[in-house]
């Protein structure tokens, strides 16, 4: 009960601030600026009026918001598996950290959206053109706390898994990966959030469906409120996704909280 109340309490603002809105859109008569029951309405035509055996998603929700989400979740997945790879072998190897740190700096350093030309050459428009500009976008946060979390493995644990004779193998999945797991889900968790920005990035300029897809055909006709109405969609979206990640990272992580408070 204490835990709804407390709930309920962070969330008082979030009418206040639909009734102000309401109010300000309805007296200033914009346009641009439709009032929040306006494009509610709008976004449940475009998103969930369909029949209930679908759960009320509409054709279009079934057409894009699967195939947003699956090239999302495609092109983080990989990220993860290049960027806690590459980013372990350069914070466990000092040598190839030095070699290899000016090539990560330099392409971090370059806006995704910069190469979606460069992508669109390489693949055409598609699933690929988009899944390789949320890979590049995403992968260095994941790299450089992947890197920072094997760099940091407390030299005790490790000084153990010597005296017991682990193999690197063993060291490498007992040890450090373990230790350098909160580090990893930082970078995961940052990387989510740019996917889904890089995804409607990618879905405006080559794509023929998706919600980015969405979002511009919306803009393209003039449908300001339908505009809006995927604008929510896709924060929605991006709220689950990151509430889903939080519930898994504090289940998997579960253990090195009760391991610190053991120290």
């Amino acid at each position: 009960m204490m835990r709804f109340l407390r709930a309920l309490g962070r969330l008082w603002l979030v009418p206040v601030v639909l009734v102000a809105w309401e109010a300000a859109t309805r007296l200033a008569e914009d346009i641009f600026f439709p009032p929040p029951t306006t494009i509610a309405a709008r976004m449940h035509e475009m998103w969930f009026s369909g029949p209930a055996e679908r759960l009320w998603l509409t054709d279009a929700a079934l057409e894009n918001i699967p195939t947003s989400v699956g090239r999302l979740f495609a092109g983080w997945l990989l990220a993860g598996v290049i960027g806690v790879v590459l980013g372990v072998m350069l914070g466990r190897s000092a040598l190839l950290s030095r070699f290899i740190d000016p090539l990560v700096q330099f392409g971090r350093a370059i806006p995704p959206p910069a190469l979606l030309p460069f992508f669109l050459a390489l693949f055409s428009v598609g699933a690929q053109m988009q899944i390789a500009t949320i890979v590049f976008g995403i992968v260095w946060p994941i790299l450089l706390n992947s890197s920072d979390g094997a760099r940091h493995v407390d030299r005790q644990h490790l000084e153990t898994s010597t005296v017991f004779g682990l193999s690197r193998s063993q060291r490498l999945f007992w040890v450090i990966l373990p230790s350098a797991m909160p580090k990893i889900f930082a970078g995961l968790r940052l990387s989510l959030s740019l996917a889904l920005i890089l995804m409607v990035i990618s879905e405006l300029v080559g794509s023929v469906n998706g919600i980015g897809f969405q979002l511009l055909d919306a803009q393209r006709s003039y449908d300001l409120p339908g505009v809006w109405g995927t604008i929510v969609v896709l924060g929605v979206l991006g709220y689950l996704l990151n509430s889903v990640f939080l519930v898994a990272e504090r289940r998997v992580l579960s253990w090195h909280r009760g391991a610190n408070r053991t120290t």
